[in-house]
């Protein structure tokens, strides 16, 4: 076979050498440039298709997040409903009721209790209703509020709501007053409703009802129910029962081909990612799907967008762009054949400029001027010689900065182990020789460098940053004659919680630098302790030193609070500079890590004591929320 390929190859070779030099140099076009234009004409559409589809996505994920955004300003909003709802006093006496009301009773607590409720949902206007319902037999019903429990008994949810003692729940009902209006025909249309729902214990164990605060799916979802206004796109939303909601009256996933079958496909792909975008096909036309994850509402939100227009006039576009280059060639071809007596004597030219650069020789100009495609591949060869030209002086550079690299990280390279084992060895003399204490500063010592040193990651327990403390306040205490003493108040299962390394020890040295009195005084205490706080691990670091003033306290908090990564460290009460980090430092990287509601807070009294508090997420060692 490969024989046979050279003795074809040869043969077609030797015709093409009987041909006059016009047919050859017609053929060296199309061999040249027509099939080079046309592969690359076609990889620059891929290229443009792949970058329109990625334009694409990024800005339809774009607008997920705004309706992501939306949907959870709409999720706040019925929290916050629900709880002013069943966090009110006079809800809770009704439903504790324990004889039935008289009449004059009820009228006035329909006429208080009903108005307040009615008001709290007309304050809101997206809420539909707020109903609380109970199974007090004391306790009557009063539209549109209060209802029995027994309208929801039947409802699929009913125990699944119960058994979640108190948690919420979110259900989407296909019928808004589905729940009140049972057995009831009317030519009314459904509306679907986002219902948040919320067993109600006000004793511990003792269930006193159910409350709903439901919002319509229209506007708990407004990009769904958008109208048809021409655009290649529509939203819709599976719940956790597969159930699909979207405008029906928009016709165009329907003229696209796509199904109710392929959207709960397409969710059930991205499963419980926060955005994922899908390309797919509808009957043959390509498609973009962006879907949403809600966690708290276990539901999707999909988003399906035509990218057929778009795709279809670039390819019109790239067959325009290949038959203007195959004209193109065309004409060069038939003026190259009456041309060739002048291409030959440039040609030549370029021949033995192409043999220089063979040689090794750039630094040239060709003498070739004009046009004419002999002009204009000598301009093209020119361009590439300053190209080659650039690119050589372009890896002569990157090679010398390579190796002074090199050179630079050969001269810095430190052997950790060599340190240590020389620390190690130093201590066993020193306890040979009877210094103890100097023994126990180098194990300390050693502790601090390896801790330093062993930076794996950006979080460490907080036993370790104790341990760290510990290490740097036994050194400091030879520089200061033991007179700083510190004591810890941690309770055993704060002692694997998840903090940024290194943020405990520059407090501790801010208290030593900035409390210690001159002279050493009375020496310095400094306590650490910790306590849990609405999910967050507060830290406290007090010293017992010279203190600050209220001015130079509150100066100091303003710092903090607008440090955010533009605020530069410095100043008498910026804290130490251990490798560059003092307490606005501290206090920057806890609010790049965790955000805004994280960080560092001061208190101090001259003369009597600072303390900083530091407010983190509460986190155990396994990195998950406690």
């Amino acid at each position: 076979m490969k024989e046979r390929f050279g003795r074809w190859f040869r043969e077609i070779a030797y015709k093409m050498e009987q041909w006059p030099i016009q047919q050859r140099l017609i053929m060296t076009y199309i061999v040249i440039l027509l099939i080079p234009s046309l592969i690359i004409a076609w990889l620059l559409f891929r290229d443009m298709s792949a970058d329109y589809i990625e334009k694409a996505r990024l800005e339809h994920e774009s607008a997920m997040e705004l309706e992501r955004a939306n949907v959870e300003s709409n999720i706040e909003t019925m929290i916050r409903v629900a709880e002013l709802a069943y966090t009110y006093r006079d809800v809770e006496e009704y439903l504790r009721l324990v004889r039935e009301p008289e009449t004059l009773e009820l009228m006035e607590i329909r006429n208080h209790l009903v108005s307040v409720m009615t008001h709290l949902q007309n304050t809101n206007p997206k809420i539909r209703h707020i109903r609380i319902f109970s199974d007090n037999e004391n306790v009557r019903e009063l539209y549109p509020v209060f209802w029995h429990e027994s309208r929801i008994a039947g409802e699929p949810w009913y125990e699944t709501v119960n058994d979640l003692n108190g948690q919420i729940y979110w259900q989407v009902s296909p019928n808004d007053d589905g729940l009140v209006r049972r057995g009831v025909v009317d030519d009314v249309t459904p509306v679907p409703v986002m219902m948040l729902l919320r067993e109600l214990e006000y004793v511990s164990g003792v269930h006193a009802g159910v409350l709903e605060v439901d919002m319509r799916l229209r506007d708990f979802f407004p990009s769904i129910y958008a109208g048809y206004d021409g655009r290649q796109a529509q939203m819709a939303a599976v719940d956790r029962d597969g159930g699909l909601y979207y405008n029906r009256e928009n016709p165009w996933l329907a003229e696209a081909g796509v199904t109710e079958e392929r959207l709960l496909e397409l969710v059930a792909e991205a499963g419980a990612e926060r955005i994922r975008s899908v390309l797919f096909r509808a009957e043959g036309r390509p498609m973009l799907a962006v879907i949403a994850w809600f966690d708290q509402l276990d539901m999707h939100l999909v988003n399906v967008v035509s990218l057929e227009q778009a795709l279809h006039d670039m390819n019109e576009a790239r067959n325009k762009l290949i038959a203007a280059i195959v004209m193109l060639l065309m004409i060069l071809s038939t003026v190259t054949y009456f041309s060739v007596k002048l291409i030959l004597k440039r040609l030549v030219i370029l021949r033995d400029s192409m043999k220089k650069v063979r040689q090794g020789d750039f630094s040239f100009d060709i003498p070739v001027r004009g046009g004419g495609e002999v002009g204009e591949l000598a301009h093209h060869f020119r361009k590439m010689l300053k190209k080659i030209n650039e690119l050589i002086a372009d890896a002569v550079q990157k090679q010398a900065a390579s190796k002074e690299a090199e050179l630079r990280t050969l001269k810095n390279q430190i052997d950790s182990h060599f340190l240590y084992n020389t620390l190690e060895s130093i201590k066993m003399l020193a306890e040979i020789e009877g210094q103890y204490e100097i023994s126990d500063a180098l194990t300390s010592l050693g502790g601090l460098m390896r801790y330093n040193l062993r930076w794996t990651s950006e979080y460490a327990l907080l036993r370790d940053e104790l341990a760290h403390v510990s290490n740097y306040v036994a050194i400091m205490n030879i520089r200061f004659e033991r007179k700083i003493r510190l004591t810890t108040d941690i309770p055993e299962r704060f002692l694997d919680c998840e903090m940024l390394k290194l943020t405990l020890q520059p407090i501790v040295e801010n208290a030593v630098k900035h409390g210690l009195w001159e002279g050493g005084g009375r020496g310095l205490g400094i306590s650490i302790a910790c306590r849990e706080e609405q999910g967050f691990l507060l830290l406290t670091v007090e010293d017992d030193g010279r203190g600050m003033t209220p001015e130079q306290t509150a100066a100091l908090n303003d710092r903090l609070e607008r440090t955010g990564g533009t605020a530069a460290p410095g100043g008498p009460a910026a804290g130490g500079t251990t490798g560059g980090i003092g307490l606005l430092n501290v206090q920057q990287r806890i609010r790049l890590y965790y955000g805004p509601d994280c960080g560092l807070a001061v208190e101090s009294e001259a003369g009597r004591y600072t303390r900083v508090t530091m407010r983190l997420p509460m986190r155990i060692a396994n990195g998950g929320a406690e």
